[in-house]
């Protein structure tokens, strides 16, 4: 797999931390449904010594019960509050300024509290500048990397935004993350194989949510998965984590079952994996599975000192 940076997002980092200096606070767009894989580490050491609001998009998309223990966990951290929101929800957007001042504190009272947004691709962010200024400001988009260039705009609540481009980091340390931002859509569909994160999605949506998975797809039974046994093979890359063994849950049985079911049964009982991936991973994405969180603070990794794991890098699209 091939590294993601490309020239833009480069250019982005590089314009974020110029403008951090004259910055009161941050807010940070992640996906609610997946608010750890969402966060960008790149971003969190730019903006390590800024008060941060997270903004928990799509929660209409997320489990309720799931999105509390998110919220929790970042109020309980310093200079930091959290706020789960539906971006195009105008009620829910004007309780914004109102948090940003009281991280900012004490701003002069001639110039507005400065708020720069960001976030990885494909989490909201465009959508959320463009509810809180009340028009079209910022380019929206169903796919990664939308925005190409900071915005400015001047907000009600006495708040100038700074938008700025969605950045991906070079690499993803953990690679079960990798996985949760394919499946999301935050990856684009070519950078790890589509039928690979469709299976893993099966196992841990079985896992995490078996009464909707088995009620979507009529499902009869979601097999229990059995780890080969260890065979001598020749290393070419790093180890990948068994996913399947992780979650307890045969994804690519459960997969093909699904695409048997959904139009992806060929001549002679072939069945066409491909076709249930699009399936899953589509319907998975539009919330027809029902409201999923796909992680909770409780699958946060251990430290980097204290995680051997390898690491994945994905491929640039």
């Amino acid at each position: 797999m091939l590294g993601w940076f490309p020239g833009h997002m480069n250019k982005a980092r590089r314009q974020i931390k110029d403008a951090l200096p004259e910055i009161d606070v941050v807010i940070e767009v992640l996906d609610a449904r997946l608010p750890y894989s969402s966060a960008n580490p790149m971003l969190a050491e730019l903006t390590r010594h800024k008060p941060v609001l997270k903004i928990l998009s799509r929660a209409d998309l997320a489990d309720p019960a799931r999105t509390d223990e998110w919220v929790a966990f970042f109020d309980a951290q310093e200079d930091t509050r959290a706020l789960a929101i539906t971006t195009t929800n105008t009620r829910e957007l004007k309780k914004i300024p109102k948090l940003c001042h009281e991280l900012a504190g004490a701003v002069r009272a001639d110039r507005d509290v400065r708020v720069m947004v960001m976030g990885i691709p494909n989490v909201g962010k465009s959508t959320l500048i463009n509810g809180l200024a009340g028009r079209k400001i910022a380019k929206t988009g169903n796919e990664p990397a939308v925005t190409k260039r900071q915005q400015k705009v001047r907000i009600d609540g006495r708040v100038a935004l700074i938008d700025t481009p969605g950045v991906l980091w070079p690499k993803i340390e953990d690679q079960a993350s990798a996985y949760r931002l394919a499946a999301s859509g935050a990856i684009r569909d070519t950078a790890i194989e589509y039928s690979d994160v469709a299976i893993v999605a099966c196992a841990e949506l079985a896992k995490r949510y078996p009464t909707q998975l088995t009620a979507r797809y009529k499902l009869k039974a979601l097999p229990t998965y059995e780890a080969p046994e260890a065979q001598e093979v020749d290393a070419d890359g790093p180890k990948k984590p068994d996913f399947l063994a992780i979650a307890g849950f045969d994804g690519h049985a459960i997969l093909k079952e699904i695409a048997g079911k959904r139009g992806g049964l060929r001549p002679g009982g072939a069945v066409d994996l491909h076709r249930g991936a699009e399936v899953l991973l589509h319907e998975l994405r539009d919330g027809k599975l029902g409201r999923l969180t796909l992680e909770t603070p409780a699958d946060i990794p251990p430290p980097p000192e204290q995680n051997d794991q390898d690491s994945l890098t994905p491929s640039d699209a």
